[in-house]
């Protein structure tokens, strides 16, 4: 089964300097984040937003990419985001090595249980949490990651944030961590943030793979 993708062309019409790809939350669908895609100042990138493959079963119109009780499809959908981004290169033009990975909540989740496994640009999981840390079975390093939680979040503790954050330093991965005072949301401030750890990513592609 293919993802569904929300497609955002580069706002500048020229061709894009790299891709963003936004993984939405639980009970969410793509175009929740993808309205947030004009706020972020990258009008250069392309934005990818894929529909996690399975319907919420409350939500009218929302999708989960695994059961959070039982965490029934989360091997399909790792499967799933695998397969996609490693053929983004070939569909695109652009490698891998220019392509961020941006998560909220369970797509949070998501973005660091797949993103550690590929040679990207960056990682951004936005009130989101760790399964657990995987060999990458690769020879490339594990790309850096922004952090951000709310520090009222009711949804995703802090602590879960807290925990993932120590996890990967102690793994030697490069972390930027900021908790900031809000609730399980992406408020204005996050904005900047995001705008600025992915314009600091390095753009030389000549270490990393830049094909599937």
């Amino acid at each position: 089964m293919a993802l569904s993708v929300l497609t955002l062309a580069s706002r500048t019409g020229k061709a894009p300097a790299g891709i963003l790809v936004a993984l939405h939350g639980w009970g969410s669908n793509a175009e929740d984040l993808a309205s947030l895609a004009p706020y972020l100042g990258l009008e250069d990138y392309q934005v990818l937003c894929p529909r996690a493959p399975f319907p919420h079963p409350q939500v009218p119109g929302g999708y989960m990419w695994y059961d959070l009780g039982t965490q029934a499809g989360l091997t399909e959908s790792r499967q799933q985001l695998l397969a996609w981004l490693q053929s983004l290169p070939s569909q695109t033009g652009i490698p891998l090595s220019r392509l961020v990975l941006l998560g909220f909540s369970q797509g949070g989740a998501m973005t660091l249980e797949v993103g550690l496994q590929l040679p990207l640009a960056g990682l951004i999981c936005l009130s989101g949490y760790l399964h657990g840390l995987q060999e990458s079975g690769g020879t490339h390093p594990a790309p850096p990651v922004l952090m951000v939680h709310g520090q009222q979040d009711p949804v995703v503790p802090l602590s879960a944030a807290q925990t993932a954050y120590q996890a990967l330093r102690q793994a030697g991965i490069s972390v930027e961590y900021h908790e900031l005072p809000m609730a399980h949301e992406i408020s204005p401030s996050v904005f900047a943030l995001i705008r600025n750890f992915v314009l600091a990513l390095p753009t030389d592609d000549s270490l990393l793979e830049t094909a599937p």
